[in-house]
């Protein structure tokens, strides 16, 4: 585990050599300067969407969170390596750290006001108890559900990649010609799967920004 810990950062760390070494605004942009930009224009794009141009000072933060889950989950599509992102105490180191920063920078900001986010404007006073009660309980399972959801989708996706595998090996290796040619069926499934599952490791590590970045928005916002 920890081994493929430190092998997601370095090319985490890798993929900002490169930016490094790739960016010249004097010259054509070469390919990977074109997937480099727009990479960096999505996600900045994300942050000013949810959290505005106050965020911007959080950019940095959001890109890496961005890359770290993507090369994790894109890791974990190589046979016999072990998906980081799968696994909840990854998952919900990552959420918890995001919800603790997030949590000190409203109440830096705003002071107890922050406990505003608690209670929205325009509620009766006989629904305030409630009200509130909901909005804690929400608040405080934010790192829960955030966590959860990665690790969820990212063990489910390659759990049924690792079963569609182990049955298309055993046809295989039969005995039987006939259950052999027939496990060439799940093998064009298989390949068809695989280009989802690539899908998933992008859009993973999108929501997961995305509501970190929501989450730094009512912070900031108080709504």
């Amino acid at each position: 585990l920890f081994l493929h810990d430190a092998l997601s950062i370095s090319c985490t760390f890798l993929v900002y050599v490169i930016i490094y070494n790739n960016i010249n605004l004097y010259v054509l942009p070469n390919k990977w300067q074109l997937v480099l930009e727009n990479l960096y224009v999505n996600i900045y794009n994300i942050v000013l969407e949810n959290v505005g141009k106050q965020g911007s000072k959080y950019y940095p933060l959001m890109l890496s969170l961005f890359i770290f889950i993507l090369i994790a989950n894109l890791l974990g599509m190589i046979p016999y390596f072990f998906t980081l992102t799968s696994h909840v105490s990854i998952t919900f180191t990552l959420s918890y750290s995001i919800w603790i920063g997030v949590t000190i920078i409203g109440f830096t900001k705003h002071g107890l006001h922050f406990l505003n986010l608690f209670l929205p404007q325009g509620v009766p006073t006989y629904l305030a108890p409630l009200i509130v009660s909901i909005e804690v309980l929400s608040y405080f399972s934010r790192p829960i559900s955030l966590g959860l959801r990665l690790a969820a989708n990212m063990f489910a996706g390659h759990t049924l990649l690792f079963i569609i595998s182990s049955f298309i090996w055993g046809a295989f290796t039969s005995d039987s010609i006939f259950i052999s040619i027939a496990g060439l069926i799940p093998t064009i499934f298989l390949f068809a799967f695989c280009g989802l599952e690539l899908v998933i490791c992008f859009l993973q590590a999108y929501v997961f920004t995305v509501l970190s970045c929501s989450y730094l928005n009512d912070a900031l916002n108080l709504h």
